[in-house]
């Protein structure tokens, strides 16, 4: 019944996104934002079912966390169904988003890592050399020591998602594709080609993650030579809006983002568009990659929500 029943799946990812009880009205609220209009009389009927086959855990009266045996279901149900999950997940955050780049203003979307209090030292040397590097999407980041989703012995850091990029296009009236997630080659200080890509909506798991979980980054060798290889993604927008797209990069650096890597119809080693142009911009997730190359224990959560721009910088 689970596996062919969508609300069920649904409100297990949901419960697996967040790391505190979610209680049935916020969960309904949560469930509507992806489509499914439930009461939360409905939305207890569906827990009550999902507490009776070991899925779900009702703490107290803050609400229901998954079981270990909820998040292996999770994991393993309709694998078809969760392609274009992560995507779609970060459409919503960018549609969210209200950063203003001329202004410096608005709400962005940020990620979330978690690394052990005594490895925060190395954890940023290691994200420093990222942005002397200029490699990260955003020139900064924010250590954060009080949040709910902070497990103690911990301390969090967050940096700027680069899905904040495609809600500032998206205001501006200009319609963005997040394509691929990628590694980029850098020769002596310059991108010169993709080594590997994989697209955004065919994929259950974030593309990035995926290269640094495997280890196919070499931030190593970028800082002591110059030559090594990041992460990087590919938009695309018409290439109309060429003139546009441009005028947006020059107030996002303006602002303090490292953006774009390329931009045009035909860019690096992608494939020649004339109708469509490619904007290739660095990952916030390099930072991330540096640190995971170090050996040091981080976790990080993709899309953690939107935030005031304010927060994210340095005091």
């Amino acid at each position: 019944m689970i596996r062919t029943e969508r609300k069920y799946i649904e409100i297990l990812r949901i419960l697996k996104e967040h790391r505190e009880p979610l209680g049935a009205k916020r969960l309904s609220e949560m469930m509507a934002e992806r489509g499914f209009v439930l009461s939360n009389r409905a939305v207890q009927y569906y827990l009550r079912y999902l507490d009776d086959v070991g899925f779900t855990e009702k703490i107290g009266n803050t609400g229901r966390i998954l079981t270990p045996f909820g998040l292996e279901e999770t994991e393993s149900a309709l694998v078809g169904d969760r392609i274009g999950f992560i995507i779609s997940k970060l459409e919503r955050l960018a549609f969210r988003s209200t950063f203003d780049p001329d202004t410096s203003t608005g709400d962005i979307v940020y990620n979330l890592s978690i690394v052990p209090e005594e490895r925060l030292p190395d954890a940023l040397m290691a994200f420093d050399e990222v942005k002397t590097a200029r490699c990260g999407f955003f020139s900064g980041y924010r250590v954060i020591d009080r949040d709910p989703r902070i497990p103690p012995g911990s301390s969090g850091i967050m940096t700027v998602c680069s899905i904040t990029m495609d809600g500032v296009f998206q205001r501006r009236g200009i319609p963005v594709r997040m394509a691929y997630g990628g590694r980029l080659a850098i020769q002596h200080g310059e991108a010169t080609r993709f080594v590997d890509l994989i697209g955004y909506r065919g994929t259950t798991i974030d593309p990035l993650q995926l290269f640094i979980s495997a280890g196919l980054t070499s931030f190593s060798s970028l800082v002591s030579s110059g030559s090594g290889t990041v992460l990087a993604n590919v938009r695309e927008i018409p290439a109309l809006a060429e003139g546009n797209a441009r005028e947006v990069s020059a107030q996002m650096k303006r602002a303090g983002f490292v953006f774009p890597v390329g931009m045009g119809t035909s860019v690096f080693n992608l494939v020649t568009d004339p109708y469509r142009l490619s904007i290739v911009a660095f990952s916030g997730m390099n930072y991330i990659a540096n640190t995971f190359e170090k050996g040091i224990p981080i976790s990080t959560e993709i899309g953690a929500g939107n935030i005031p721009f304010s927060r994210i910088l340095q005091e």
